[in-house]
């Protein structure tokens, strides 16, 4: 067994592949870029070194850097967790180059499996069903129009290249098919350094069903159940499970030999999983799963399976690579139990999911159990106040939760949700906690078009409870704490002679401004009016941030965050921030208003499509802004003349900056 490895990744998955390395005895070594030089990946190893700045292109993708990391620290051999250079066959080539050995598969089954037309061409031969679409060389956008219209819409475009979404296009109308290649090779270009797509026929009810393998350098391999990865948005998975609901044996069976079968065509050693889309239209069936791509490398979603089969799949990955065979036989495996995963992502759900950023002031998780040991399992590569990047994913950590059967397993991550606490940047958090309570998600009615279908149910606005504005506002005044020691004269607290005392409160939420009027009724005691509330609470204690408050009798505790310009408050399952409000400069004008396009991220302007005099219709694509390895568009917010472009193609820009104004309305 090796002595020492380096991490050729970052985040969650550095700091899990250390986890197991660590229960093994095997010393670790982190790299990272100058913004990652203090994160949680880095703390957890023995050793770290830098490989460069910020961006991923000098930095986590720079493979002769890394290999001489691990040369520098001797290192013996180099795991490289899942993105970046995890599916890059000429890395693995310089790594044994370099003496040392990769963990993962070889050179020529990644490459075979690397380009999507290239792998769906060598399933052919092997036996595997694949998708009915155009896999073939030519790029011209007239020619894969042509393609798109033969095989019928609505058609998928893929870039063959990569993975996670990124360079994938869903197209119902054949008038939007030049936008969304053109958008598609671009994205793929920047993510994987290929443009090239593919055109697929898009299953309208999809289920995205995968299966996990491993080899052995003995030619060995087993497939270690399904997993459903079919809840998605922007072809993105959100929640995972194992194994898939309503999947009879029969279906299991076929699907595992044809992983199998396809693993065994390329002489694949490690992890794997082969991905296929499966007809949830009815029953599942044998003859209804074609296969999509396999990724040659640890998943994401990988803890699921963990869960269900009681195995550690970076211990495997080690022990394979090590050169000793499987430990077991396809005999010996059995699923026990149910498991979900959910990724809990710094992205604002209202904006349409766009990435967010910023610093975490408050992460609380519910407390789990040491790692491969018990129920919940919280994967996380970032800390309380740590910053979340703008040039990396921004996924915050994975809630990981396994029971007897699927309804306790759901019901333990609806909980396990609901008691996350992150305060700081707005996160996804409230939007799983609804997709794990969705009433077709629980019964297994699934298929990637749910979310889509259900969206504006899944993202509607929490109602605001009136003891929410009135502990905000207690907060904003620092009335939430106890005095230090008790005092006889605090039962006098607020009493005046001709009337009780007042204080006022200015807060900002996103239902709009709150002016609040809080009388001191003494002994702890508040009335808040103001906004159409009128609320009396008392507060009974307050320890750690949780403060304890009854309310018409009935008691209940909440958790608040206050920082200088922010108020988070956690209730019953519910976030809810408020913003104070410096009364000399509540009443400034907003400038930009419906005449500007702002960047909602910092990111990359990869493309403009309009100049200063023209004419545009609320909709219409304007820009092409790149931020956390994906491509956002920006439309008009009205109809109008463009008066100036303040940007230009290749400009770096942060949030909030004004891209592009519109003459005013009346001009």
């Amino acid at each position: 067994m090796f002595r020492k490895i380096l991490i050729a990744n970052r985040g969650e998955i550095a700091c899990r592949v250390i986890a197991t390395a660590r229960r093994m005895g095997i010393a670790t070594v982190a790299v990272h870029s100058d913004v990652d030089a203090a994160s949680k990946h880095v703390a957890m190893a023995d050793e770290a070194v830098r490989i460069g700045p910020a961006a991923v292109a000098e930095s986590y993708l720079k493979g002769d850097a890394i290999i001489a990391a691990a040369l520098r620290t001797g290192a013996e051999a180099i795991h490289p967790g899942y993105g970046f250079l995890s599916e890059n066959p000429g890395f693995v080539e310089a790594v044994q180059a370099a003496g040392l050995v990769f963990i993962g598969p070889p050179a020529s089954a990644i490459r075979a499996m690397g380009l999507k037309d290239a792998a769906k061409a060598l399933m052919v031969k092997a036996g595997v069903p694949v998708v009915p679409g155009y896999h073939g060389e030519s790029q011209d956008p007239t020619h894969l129009a042509s393609e798109a219209a033969a095989i019928g819409y609505p058609v998928l475009i893929k870039a063959r290249a990569g993975g996670g979404g990124k360079g994938m296009r869903l197209v119902t109308d054949p008038d939007d098919f030049a936008q969304a290649l053109e958008s598609a090779q671009r994205e793929a270009s920047t993510s994987f350094g290929d443009p090239a797509c593919l055109v697929e026929k898009y299953i309208t009810h999809p289920r995205h069903i995968e299966i996990q393998v491993f080899g052995d350098s003995q030619g060995n391999v087993v497939h270690l159940f399904e997993r459903d990865c079919s809840l998605q948005r922007r072809h993105q998975k959100v929640i995972e499970e194992a194994p898939a609901p309503g999947m009879p044996a029969e279906v299991r069976a076929a699907m595992g030999k044809a992983a199998v079968e396809a693993a065994q065509a390329i002489g694949y050693q490690g992890a794997g999983t082969v991905e296929f889309i499966v007809d949830g239209s009815g029953p599942l069936r044998p003859d209804g799963f074609w296969f999509m791509e396999m990724n040659t490398r640890l998943q994401v979603e990988h803890p699921v399976s963990e869960a269900i089969t009681g195995l550690d799949f970076v211990e495997l990955q080690l022990r394979i690579a090590a050169g000793e065979p499987l430990p077991f036989r396809q005999q010996d495996l059995k699923i026990n139990g149910w498991a979900f995963e959910a990724r809990i992502y710094a992205e604002d759900v209202e904006k349409g999911f766009l990435p967010a950023t910023g610093a975490l002031d408050h992460l609380h998780f519910p407390p789990g159990v040491e790692f491969m040991r018990g129920a919940v399992r919280i994967d996380s590569g970032i800390r309380q106040g740590d910053e979340v990047p703008p040039w990396y994913d921004p996924m915050i950590a994975k809630v990981v939760v396994h029971g007897p059967d699927r309804a306790a397993a759901l019901n333990l991550l609806s909980t396990t949700l609901e008691r996350c606490r992150i305060a700081g940047s707005t996160t996804n958090l409230e939007f799983l906690t609804a997709l794990s309570r969705h009433d077709g998600f629980r019964t297994g009615e699934v298929d990637t078009g749910l979310i889509a279908r259900d969206l504006d149910a899944l993202t509607a606005a929490t109602p605001l409870p009136a003891e929410a504005p009135a502990l905000a506002a207690l907060a904003a005044l620092n009335l939430l704490d106890p005095p230090k020691a008790p005092d006889p004269w605090d039962q006098l607290t607020g009493w005046r002679g001709w009337s009780d005392a007042e204080s006022f409160a200015a807060l900002d939420h996103k239902a709009g401004p709150l002016a609040l009027r809080v009388l001191h009724l003494g002994n702890r005691q508040f009335r808040v009016t103001g906004a159409g509330f009128d609320t009396t609470l008392a507060l009974l204690d307050h320890r750690h941030g949780a403060v304890r408050f009854a309310c018409d009798g009935l008691q209940s505790v909440a958790h608040v965050v206050a920082t200088a310009d922010r108020i988070s408050l956690f209730l019953s399952g519910h976030k809810h921030d408020f913003t104070r409000v410096d009364p000399l400069r509540a009443a400034e004008h907003d400038h930009a208003g419906g005449d500007a396009i702002l960047a909602p991220m910092p990111g990359l302007v990869a493309s403009l499509r309009t100049t200063p005099g023209a004419r545009v219709t609320k909709g219409d694509a304007l820009i092409f802004l790149e931020a956390m390895k994906m491509e956002h568009i920006l439309t008009a917010p009205r109809d109008g003349i463009v008066a100036e472009v303040l940007v230009a193609e290749g400009d770096q820009v942060s949030d909030g900056t004004v891209l592009v104004q519109l003459e005013p309305e009346d001009g």
